[in-house]
């Protein structure tokens, strides 16, 4: 008797520690599914932290995104993650046509974009990940050290005269936001050159005294990185008129964008139209984790989320 007593509290044992273990997992796949933190290397190994994705990015945000995807895979081996690279108009084509379920923009789908998604009855995820800024670069020979609405118009305009404005790409976020900021629905080939990229844009700044540049900080301190070229170019102050009608000149940085300083900060989010739970919901919650807001700080943007920081306070200093 005492012996099957016993195998009897063996056997519940074992079923209630089963079920402990269960409901676990359940608990760590709905913490990665709301985003709300890093991966829990507990979760299905299977999709949410292994396997193949596509994400497509505004090629403003590209040199971002390289950093955060070079900590992601360092962490985590079993994934495989291509990037394409395109300017806001194109890579929300791609994302519509098909060629990848996650995308990196400066807005989110309208309405009608949206729409063929809304008709399969996927509910795409969407979070903020970081704040960046439309930037305007000129020559450090140049007498001009600010530019304001008027003068921005007027060169997008073509009514201006011995100036240039050098934009990456008339598709980009960052022309659409300048736009939107001037006021300007055409823009005049008159005083206005496209070029291919950004590097380019900044490439011509550095020999081109009458030019003024356009592309996003991230890229700005980018190029610095790359070429030192910080004795070259100078980012110009912009003019922004504030609520109570004051007019100040303000530089991008992570203070103004904090701030609201400066008027064209730009917020990026991920866009998840995944129509599972795959490899989009552990990356996203990578994004808008910990790790990832500190990848966004070291590069010199403003973090949706501030990462936080432990402080050890000791009461003897040796």
């Amino acid at each position: 008797m005492k012996r099957k007593f016993l195998s009897s509290l063996l056997i519940i044992g074992l079923l209630t520690s089963g079920i402990s273990c269960s409901n676990s997992k359940t608990a760590d796949k709905i913490e990665v599914a709301k985003g709300t933190g890093e991966p829990n290397a507990s979760t299905d190994k299977n999709d949410i932290l292994t396997g193949e994705m596509t994400v497509i990015v505004d090629e403003a945000a590209t040199s971002i995104l390289n950093e955060q995807l070079e900590v992601f895979r360092s962490s985590y081996v079993n994934t495989k993650i291509q990037v394409i690279s395109k300017p806001e108009r194109e890579a929300i084509n791609s994302l519509i046509q098909g060629d990848g379920s996650m995308a990196i923009l400066a807005r989110e789908l309208t309405e009608r974009e949206s729409a063929g998604f809304g008709n399969r009855q996927i509910t795409p995820r969407i979070f903020p990940i970081w704040n960046d800024g439309v930037v305007f670069v000129n020559n450090i020979s140049s007498p001009d050290t600010s530019i304001n609405v008027q003068t921005l118009s007027s060169l997008m305009k073509g009514d201006a005269s011995g100036k240039t404005l050098l934009l990456d790409n008339i598709n980009s976020s960052m022309v659409r936001k300048v736009k939107e900021f001037s006021k300007v629905d055409q823009i005049s080939a008159k005083s206005v050159q496209a070029m291919k990229t950004s590097t380019e844009v900044l490439k011509q700044i550095e020999t081109n005294v009458n030019a003024i540049g356009i592309v996003s900080y991230s890229q700005y301190l980018d190029y610095r990185r790359q070429f030192g070229e910080e004795n070259k170019i100078r980012i110009l102050s912009l003019q922004n008129t504030g609520s109570d009608g004051k007019t100040v000149f303000t530089k991008p940085s992570q203070t103004t964008f904090a701030t609201e300083e400066y008027p064209l900060k730009t917020t990026f989010y991920v866009l998840n139209y995944q129509p599972n739970m795959g490899l989009g919901i552990g990356f996203s919650a990578f994004l808008t984790g910990d790790r990832g807001q500190r990848v966004v700080l070291k590069s010199g943007l403003l973090p949706v989320t501030m990462p936080g920081r432990e402080i050890l306070i000791r009461d003897n200093i040796n």
